[in-house]
């Protein structure tokens, strides 16, 4: 397995990829990614990759634009040097929350994304929690996408005392990705509804389900001002509530959001490595980082050895 297979880093989340490699028993393939005076990238690779089976690990994150573009050349120069099969890893998929037209004369970017991944020469993509299942359809070649509750389900069951949790949907989208996690921990659900009743006034809480006295876990796919999170914390809370934990799988925490974080009533946010941790998520009291890199390990293992991936979620 560890001679046909070829693990490139982009810049956008090294340490995982190191992680991963290491989890997979394979030296990083050696390669650069460097920017000219003017910022355009340049990629180089400095190992023979003809006939090999190359896997591009690049989450799409901040600078978006950046990483997506890096990923897009590091596809070029591989198809251009013969490798067998390029599978583009990409634990963070940028762009997914444009998945649908929002209104008139509105772009579905991520549509526009998965066309440029393809168009570039990937053959196949490997993603993790997709912000919506569909976007599977949006590309043309196969397209596995992770499911990250197996980490956060063995974090809960290491950390927490079961008998008294609550898995609770930040709102009414997030409910089939809750309800498969309290599945999971036998736990009961309860979802937040918030609505605003006119435009400029404050959003009305309600709680679905009775929190009273409950260890309350609140789980997405992506936490990013962190606004939704922390309203949805005092809500429970209001609604007697014990704590207030989240787990989400993608930390974007983009502007204010690690502060507004640190000085809300979350007891604990969790959050996997799928983005790269900035200083401020390192040092946050109340934020804490656990690793992916196993799961995506194993699943480019399996895809390498022609096996099946679902059934790492059966």
């Amino acid at each position: 397995m560890a001679g046909a297979m070829k693990i490139l880093a982009g810049n956008s989340n090294r340490p995982l990829t190191e992680a991963i490699a290491a989890y997979l028993g394979v030296p990083l393939t050696k390669c650069q990614v460097r920017r000219f005076a003017d910022m355009e990238i340049f990629v180089e690779i400095q190992e023979n990759v003809r006939g090999q089976d190359a896997f591009i690990v690049q989450s799409t994150s901040a600078p978006t634009n950046d990483h997506l573009m890096e990923a897009l050349i590091m596809t070029d120069a591989l198809r251009r040097a013969s490798a067998r099969r390029i599978t583009a890893v990409i634990p963070y998929f940028g762009y997914a929350r444009q998945d649908r037209k929002p209104g008139p004369r509105t772009p579905i970017s991520a549509k526009l994304v998965a066309n440029l991944i393809t168009r570039a020469g990937a053959d196949r993509v490997l993603t993790v929690d997709l912000h919506a299942g569909q976007i599977q359809g949006f590309f043309d070649i196969p397209t596995d996408n992770l499911y990250g509750a197996p980490v956060l389900v063995r974090d809960i069951q290491d950390k927490l005392d079961l008998t008294n949790v609550m898995v609770v949907s930040p709102d009414v989208g997030g409910v089939v990705r809750a309800r498969a996690l309290a599945k999971r921990i036998n736990a009961p659900l309860a979802i937040v509804d918030k609505r605003r009743e006119r435009a400029g006034e404050s959003e009305v809480m309600n709680i679905i389900g009775d929190v009273h006295g409950k260890n309350c876990i609140l789980v997405d796919d992506i936490v990013d001002s962190g606004g939704t999170l922390c309203n949805a914390a005092d809500a429970l809370l209001q609604a007697g509530a014990k704590d207030v934990r989240a787990y989400i799988t993608h930390g974007v925490l983009s502007g204010g959001a690690v502060a507004r974080i640190s000085s809300s009533r979350l007891k604990e946010l969790v959050i996997t490595d799928t983005i790269l941790p900035t200083e401020a998520v390192r040092v946050a009291s109340n934020i804490r980082v656990i690793t992916i890199a196993p799961l995506i390990g194993e699943a480019i293992a399996r895809t390498a050895k022609e096996e099946s991936v679902s059934s790492l979620f059966d």
